[in-house]
């Protein structure tokens, strides 16, 4: 199962402060911006999103179809396929996605601690 670019989605209270945080880390901005109330920062492969009152917890999410530049791949495991291979071994997202459908869609599944897992397909 091919899940796409990686990266941690970080709830945080004031996106500002994580920002100049992160940056002395070494992160620039990638995407995103604070009108936005999100940014994607990138230090070398390592990419991490702030999103600030976007939700509760901390989310690991998967971007099927990019690499960790954002740059498109030829060929990647669509969401629905990817919910399929779920599926076949016991693990479901929170609210299906039709298999019926095509182009971008999320889901969402915990694993076994609670943490949160996105699976995002933008194209």
């Amino acid at each position: 199962m091919k899940l796409g670019a990686f990266s941690v989605s970080l709830a945080v209270k004031d996106l500002r402060v994580s920002q100049e945080f992160y940056e002395k880390l070494g992160f620039t901005v990638f995407a995103g911006s604070l009108e936005m109330k999100y940014l994607i920062m990138k230090n070398e492969q390592t990419l991490i999103g702030l999103f600030e009152g976007m939700f509760e917890k901390n989310i690991l999410t998967f971007n099927p179809g990019w690499d960790q530049e954002a740059a498109e791949l030829a060929t990647f495991d669509d969401i629905r396929e990817i919910q399929e291979q779920l599926g076949a071994s016991g693990l479901q997202f929170h609210k299906p996605i039709a298999s019926s459908t095509s182009g971008p869609a999320s889901g969402t599944l915990e694993d076994p601690d609670g943490n949160r897992i996105l699976i995002d397909q933008h194209r």
